[in-house]
């Protein structure tokens, strides 16, 4: 019951090493603290771009970390976050509730996900962000976060509901978008795994969306992310998936490899430019994709 979640956090031990390396090499312009749950107070790591100010209205990305809903930590996305800053976007690295460090389920990372674009979006005005233009982003299990708050409706906390907490756009890297096929393999959604399953939850009105993904991926199948895309267009959505060829869980990953983290970034420049969003800004995306 173990081998999916074991699989899901592998390497979480080194993985925290390197992203202390990759905290040495992109640091976030602000931390901001965006809910509180008792003594647990979540920031929002934010990398401001060149010439930010609060009267500017840029488009914004929210990234959550990946870790099988039990670890992981922000830094992870400190490389994507700062390139995208450095096109001239607002981005954030959002930290949310995991098993090993707050005991919970993957509902409450959700609810977390859900209030994190919730908050940007209330404080657009005060951040410099177009409160339409905010695009959800995580990799992995933090893709499946990033999924769920376009996907999955319902799981608000006691917040102003009437600012919307959906994202407009996502940009997943290998995301579970199918956890009734993980529950299988290991239970962490307590019998409850449907309720949390994007591909379980497609309608019309969903986020535009991009996917990349690992044809070899072992953890999470491709053909969910296939099927999930299949889904979506068949509903009217727009989805872009884009695979490596054998690249496997994780591939996406700064300090994992450079080649795959440049196309990744290359595909979300054009991604980002197909909707607008790299319009008037900062710099338009180098060939490499790289800050």
């Amino acid at each position: 019951m173990r081998v999916l979640l074991m699989a899901l956090s592998v390497g979480i031990l080194a993985a925290m090493q390197a992203w202390g390396a990759v905290e040495d090499e992109f640091r976030p312009s602000a931390q901001i603290v965006y809910k509180t749950i008792g003594d647990v107070a979540l920031q929002l790591h934010m990398f401001q771009p060149e010439g930010w100010n609060a009267n500017d209205k840029r488009p914004a990305l929210v990234f959550f970390f990946g870790g099988g809903w039990t670890g992981g930590t922000p830094q992870q996305f400190y490389p994507q976050s700062a390139h995208y800053a450095e096109l001239g976007l607002v981005a954030f690295s959002a930290e949310y509730r995991v098993h090993s460090r707050h005991g919970t389920t993957p509902f409450e990372c959700v609810e977390d996900g859900k209030s994190a674009v919730r908050y940007v979006r209330a404080h657009a005005a005060e951040l410099g962000i177009d409160p339409q233009r905010i695009v959800a982003g995580g990799g992995s299990a933090g893709g499946h976060v990033a999924a769920c708050t376009g996907i999955i409706e319902g799981l608000e906390t006691s917040e102003d509901t009437a600012v919307s907490s959906k994202p407009n756009a996502l940009m997943l890297f290998n995301p579970a978008v199918d956890t009734v096929s993980l529950e299988r393999r290991a239970s962490r959604f307590g019998g409850r795994a449907e309720e949390l399953s994007p591909v379980h939850h497609v309608k019309a009105g969903a986020p535009p969306t991009v996917i990349f993904h690992g044809t070899a991926d072992e953890t999470v199948a491709f053909a969910d992310v296939q099927r999930f895309c299949e889904l979506m267009k068949a509903a009217g959505n727009r989805c872009d998936l884009v695979p490596f060829e054998g690249a496997s869980h994780g591939f996406f990953n700064y300090r994992r490899s450079r080649t795959a983290f440049d196309a990744t970034l290359r595909e979300g420049d054009a991604f980002l430019k197909s909707l607008g969003y790299l319009s008037g800004l900062t710099r338009e995306p180098d060939q490499q994709g790289t800050p």
